[in-house]
């Protein structure tokens, strides 16, 4: 059949090698793909062609054996009635349409071995659609991270490692020069700093005094 002509160019075990050497394997198998479509739906409408002949092929079954019955009473009748050419009549057409019964049974037969083929071909056409799908799916993952990776690749060349590395050896001398200079000017507080924490932890003779007697008055109204 002509509907499944691409099963003849695109199988399964072929999808990995017609990746080879595409510069856009993505595109192709959406083309691919595209085209397997349009090829189930072919399928597909031939099938519900297939199984209308089917119907109408057994219809005609069976309406043929009604013949045959109908025309099977008659001859007896006929034969009880002793009416001898009627009777001759109604077997030969009984005859006739037992043949022609068996020439529909075969061609029904016949045309269900058909049905079959184009089931097989049609459900081939979809695990094969099916694989395609599958194989767009890893080659797109797979195509982001290349694209990536280049892109990063390219960017890692554009620039000029030799400048960074000279840029970051200034950038740690700086922050080293920072650190120094911290570190130095917690080891030399300034002298007026020093007399003032001096100064705030004297306590003058006349202050002690003061605060003697006023205890002293304290206790003496307790």
């Amino acid at each position: 059949m002509g509907i499944f002509k691409r099963v003849k160019t695109i199988t399964k075990a072929e999808i990995n090698g017609l990746l080879d050497g595409m510069e856009d394997p993505i595109a192709m198998l959406n083309e691919y793909s595209r085209e397997l479509e349009q090829e189930i739906l072919k399928g597909q409408k031939a099938l519900s062609q297939q199984y209308l002949v089917e119907k109408k092929q057994a219809l005609l079954l069976l309406e043929t054996e009604e013949v045959i019955s109908k025309r099977t009473r008659q001859a007896k009748l006929a034969i009880e009635k002793e009416e001898d050419t009627i009777a001759k009549l109604a077997v030969q057409e009984k005859l006739l349409h037992e043949k022609q019964y068996n020439l529909y049974q075969q061609q029904l037969e016949a045309i269900k071995e058909q049905t079959q083929i184009l089931v097989e071909k049609l459900n081939q056409l979809k695990e094969t659609y099916n694989e395609l799908q599958h194989k767009k799916i890893l080659l797109a993952s797979r195509a982001n991270v290349a694209q990536s990776i280049k892109q990063i690749q390219k960017a890692t060349v554009s620039f000029q490692t030799d400048n960074i590395a000279r840029g970051v050896a200034r950038a740690e001398e700086r922050i080293m020069l920072m650190e120094a200079q911290v570190q130095a000017g917690s080891q030399f507080t300034s002298p007026l700093a020093q007399h003032d924490a001096v100064f705030q932890n004297y306590v003058r003779e006349e202050e002690l005094e003061k605060e003697i007697e006023k205890l002293k008055r304290e206790k003496v109204t307790l």
